[in-house]
């Protein structure tokens, strides 16, 4: 085997998130000439490779770690369907991906061989970082009992924030739906892009007479320029936000506010319509039952102005967190402030006995199971620094806030995903993937590197090596990861047993 071939083939496929005939195509130019399936089988064959090197360099990875104090045990899990768990272990000091596996799904009696062998291998964590799933907390509890253990904190406000929000957001899109809000706006946006575009007209009057007030000519065109505008500025409240996703971003309810201001400008706007302008006249009339429709109905006022005041709630204890500002634009990017943890502890505590203090509050059975919740993981959310005793002398840790490591990690994957196939579902992705694959993430990091290679100038000589001295290079995937076609719907049969036993009974 050409070990620079295999090398190219798994950078180019993991790292450079080209496709198979990309790859393909490259390879020719260099007058190597692979099929799709040897190309397939090479990528499968670098990341098995690397798996093994990486299990080869864990003494030395273990005392680098040790040497700096000890590690931050990351955990966090991606999945979709029915697709297996492939959760992951890092280091978050030296931000070095430790271990993978492929699981059923986020079960405790899953997580637990993992973190067993995450121990076996690099002893215990100074502290795990992680979601608040119920399967990984019994999990951690159980391998690392007495070891600090933190709840990432965009998770635990990504959680309280959708309990808070989601009743009324989750009534505010059936409200929109039932009245067909976006699918109503559309058709009269094709509409007046046809009459628009028949008489070559542009935005260019109607953006002159709010700038500079001009005298408008044709008032008829105008008022074709200015529906047109209004249904186009009302849909772009359904893209606004940081890039947080639900519940930091609300587009939903941003639409809707724009509906109701539009409601409220509408008759006067509709006033200054002429009565010549009969095809105006009467689209205005048609936007406005449009607005009409939707601010009349109890259950949109209800829940719009339910949301109102649960936003400013919750966007209170984002400020006091020091994370996913409203007005930040680091997105999901975001580690929040480097306020310390004193003084964030401080004023969550603030924010929680005001849960109490408050009348509105204190009866809504949402804002209490939100202080039931800083109350379950009080303890949890504040990772005060960490005095470690280190071979160079005493050293002071800060574990980081959230798992955005991990998070950025599995996005990626997902993004590098779809730029590659154009489809976003990942679970025939999972199904197939070999659970070591994020290992790939480690190349970039320098030291990581220093370590894996041990002397050696690259991954060709470090490859070649592992043959040589005799290494295995078997799949670490489990056998259940991979089904044979048709089994799928099989295996999901509830009576399964009882269908293959009438079958025999008919064979015999």
């Amino acid at each position: 085997m050409a070990w620079d071939v295999l090398v190219f083939v798994g950078k180019s496929l993991f790292q450079r998130c080209l496709t198979i005939d990309q790859v393909c195509h490259e390879l020719k130019l260099r007058n190597i000439d692979l099929s799709h399936s040897e190309v397939t089988y090479l990528g499968r064959k670098f990341i098995i490779y690397l798996a093994l090197a990486h299990r080869q360099a864990t003494p030395r990875i273990e005392q680098a770690m040790n040497r700096n104090g000890g590690y931050i045990l990351h955990l966090d899990a991606t999945h979709e369907g029915d697709a297996p768990v492939l959760m992951t272990g890092m280091d978050g000091l030296k931000q070095i991906v430790l271990g993978n596996v492929k699981i059923p799904s986020e079960h405790a009696d899953h997580i637990v061989p993992f973190l067993e062998q995450l121990q076996n291998n690099y002893g215990n964590p100074i502290a795990c970082v992680h979601d608040m799933g119920t399967g990984i907390c019994k999990a951690v509890t159980q391998v690392f009992p007495g070891i600090r253990d933190f709840v990432c904190h965009f998770h635990f406000l990504r959680d309280a924030g959708k309990d808070l929000l989601e009743p009324s957001y989750g009534q505010l899109r059936k409200t929109l739906q039932k009245h067909a809000a976006t699918t109503r706006l559309g058709e009269m946006i094709r509409d007046l892009l046809q009459r628009i575009e028949a008489q070559t007209v542009d935005a260019g009057q109607l953006k002159n007479a709010i700038t500079e007030d001009p005298a408008v000519e044709n008032m008829n065109l105008t008022s074709l320029v200015s529906i047109y505008s209004l249904c186009l500025w009302c849909l772009q409240g359904k893209k606004e936000g940081n890039g947080y996703g639900f519940p930091f971003d609300r587009p939903l309810l941003a639409f809707a506010r724009r509906i109701v201001k539009l409601n409220k400008n509408l008759p006067i706007m509709q006033d200054q319509v002429s009565h010549v302008d009969r095809v105006g006249k009467r689209l205005f009339c048609k936007l406005n039952t449009l607005t009409n429709d939707l601010c009349g109905d109890p259950n949109f006022k209800r829940s719009v102005d339910d949301l109102e005041w649960r936003t400013i709630l919750f966007d209170d204890l984002r400020e006091k967190m020091r994370i996913a500002d409203p007005s930040g634009r680091n997105g999901l990017n975001d580690e929040g402030s480097h306020k310390s943890m004193k003084s964030i502890r401080k004023a969550v505590r603030r924010f929680r006995s005001k849960l109490d203090k408050n009348a509105r509050y204190k009866r809504d059975l949402l804002c209490q199971k939100l202080a039931k919740q800083i109350d379950k993981y009080d303890e949890r959310l504040f990772a005060d620094p960490i005095d470690i005793d280190t071979p160079s002398g005493k050293i002071t840790i800060h574990p980081q806030r959230t798992n955005n490591l991990l998070e950025q990690f599995f996005r990626g994957l997902r993004r590098d995903h779809r730029r590659k196939t154009g489809d976003n579902s990942m679970r025939r992705v999972l199904h197939a993937m070999l659970a070591d694959t994020p290992l790939i993430k480690n190349l970039k990091n320098p030291e990581y590197m220093h370590l894996l290679l041990n002397g050696k100038e690259n991954l060709e000589g470090l490859f070649a090596d592992l043959e040589i001295n005799g290494y295995e290079a078997t799949s670490s995937t489990s056998p259940t990861d991979r089904v044979l076609p048709g089994f799928r719907k099989l295996i999901k049969i509830d009576n399964l047993p009882e269908k293959i036993y009438l079958a025999l009974e008919k064979c015999s």
